[in-house]
């Protein structure tokens, strides 16, 4: 009976010390993207996987750019689409938690998320895109490490250059090329609000680009652009 106790006590601390390897190992990384840029995200390679397996030459279309070559108009259309309590809350947003847990139980299903602009940047930069407990766990201490380490604005910075906009097309820059053929600091409010509308469910939204479900969000979110508090 001690033998087993034993090895059960050395399975737990086992278990303990690389678990706690693996958040050292997170909590660098978020320190070091303080000052430097990530050259791709967890889920960028998740993607790129799955377009070489139908396609051994595919590549992603990104292209990082400086948060003052973002425009304006973008950075508050993501804010009022996705997280407009962005600059008063610490990474959690709980009031819209709760009435996202409401709607899912009232329809059955999950048809809304409550994530905010930093949860979704810890589960982009990470996670995979699986819904299990140990991924929201994870996405919950990440979240953490980059409120507590980062300020909004480069966390900010760093979800307009990662985030996905489309099959293979990753950031403002590579976005705004890709449907306008501009560049992401010319973006205008029409543009920038479409193309926050398209976040939700960016590679469906890149083959409907005219869904009247689409444009019904882009004249929601243009409304509620002004108002909207950024970085």
């Amino acid at each position: 009976m001690r033998t087993l106790w034993r090895l059960l006590w050395r399975g737990f601390a086992l278990l303990f010390l690389v678990v706690l390897l693996y958040q050292l190992w997170l909590l660098g990384h978020v320190w070091w993207w303080i000052d430097h840029n990530p050259s791709k995200s967890s889920f960028m390679e998740q993607r790129l996987e799955v377009l070489q397996g139908k396609n051994p030459d595919a590549e992603l279309q990104h292209r990082w750019v400086p948060y003052s070559r973002i425009s304006g108009n973008l950075k508050r259309a993501l804010v009022a689409a996705e997280d407009a309590k962005f600059l008063d809350h610490d990474g959690f947003d709980w009031e819209g938690i709760q009435k996202a847990y409401e709607k899912n139980l009232k329809k059955g299903k999950i048809v809304a998320g409550g994530s905010t602009i930093s949860q979704q940047l810890a589960k982009n930069l990470f996670l995979s895109s699986s819904r299990t407990p140990w991924r929201k766990l994870e996405e919950a201490a990440v979240t953490v490490m980059l409120e507590k380490l980062m300020s909004k604005r480069r966390i900010f910075e760093i979800y307009l250059n990662v985030i996905e906009w489309g099959n293979g097309i990753f950031g403002a820059e590579a976005a705004a090329r890709h449907y306008y053929h501009s560049s992401a600091a010319s973006l205008g409010p029409e543009q920038a609000a479409k193309l926050a509308a398209m976040v939700p469910n960016p590679r469906y939204f890149d083959a409907h680009r005219n869904g009247r479900g689409l444009q019904r969000r882009t004249e929601i979110i243009l409304a509620r652009m002004n108002s909207a508090q950024v970085p």
